[in-house]
């Protein structure tokens, strides 16, 4: 049976939305949890929601609050020394930090809007995983396990998005590449593909997007409670298991089918 007391899990852009949902489920189902984002207070804020937890460890924290950004390499070297000073190693990595890109026409689409997606949803990812793999490989037990926080984009795009599009195909290629490099070192990765969690960012579906014929329309949505348990799910597996890919959304979204 999987124990998850005395394991570490890290969550990127766990300050709001899914990042904040599923590490406050992860903490419920036992972990030792690192909250990491840009900004302290909204970390914070988070821990605080998470209900008292009484679990028979050495630590006398079960959560973490460390800011970093994620786009910078020292940054996310300092963030993962400081896990591993903290806890001691490293378990479970949800890649979750991500940002959205304004909707433009291709061919008129920022240069600088074009790099921050990248630089946020795909680079950020890799430089973490990198540390990820540093510690998984050396650790003992040797491994652990990485989730990425894929998209309904990586299947389909939707209208005027080519940039956060192409950061979320870009992802499964770094879990593809990623899970065939951390065999070895017994580091499975896998990615969770998610659509319309009413978070935030997904408050648009709920007065209406832009679909493919040129409409505008609202779009159904579902609890982000559903991804945060499907997280903790795929991160219950024992390593000699993977999900490599699962895709979570609101069933009556359009995406399956022609609209």
């Amino acid at each position: 049976m999987f124990d998850s007391h005395h394991k570490t899990a890290m969550v990127t852009g766990a300050g709001s939305g899914i990042g904040r949902a599923t590490a406050l489920a992860l903490l419920a189902a036992g972990w030792r949890v690192v909250f990491t984002g840009r900004r302290l207070e909204p970390l914070q804020q988070a821990i605080a929601l998470a209900p008292d937890l009484e679990f028979d460890i050495d630590e006398t924290e079960l959560a973490l609050a460390v800011t970093a950004d994620i786009t910078d390499p020292d940054s996310v070297a300092a963030l993962f020394k400081a896990t591993l000073d903290h806890f001691g190693r490293l378990d479970l990595l949800f890649n979750n930090a991500g940002m959205g890109a304004p909707r433009a026409k291709l061919e008129d689409l920022n240069y600088a809007d074009w790099r921050a997606a990248l630089d946020t949803n795909l680079t950020g990812a890799f430089l973490c995983t990198q540390q990820a793999f540093k510690i998984m490989k050396s650790q003992t037990p040797r491994g652990g396990r990485i989730i990425n926080n894929g998209s309904i984009s990586a299947h389909a795009p939707r209208p005027n998005s080519v940039a956060y599009t192409a950061s979320k195909h870009g992802i499964t290629g770094l879990t593809k590449t990623a899970a065939l490099d951390g065999r070895e070192y017994d580091i499975a990765v896998g990615q969770i593909d998610i659509g319309n969690a009413l978070t935030e960012m997904a408050m648009p579906m709920t007065k209406g997007v832009p679909q493919a014929d040129g409409s505008i329309k609202i779009e159904p949505t579902m609890d982000v409670q559903h991804v945060a348990d499907a997280v903790v799910h795929m991160a219950a597996l024992p390593l000699e298991s993977n999900v490599q890919f699962m895709t979570i959304m609101a069933t009556k979204m359009p995406f399956v089918g022609r609209g």
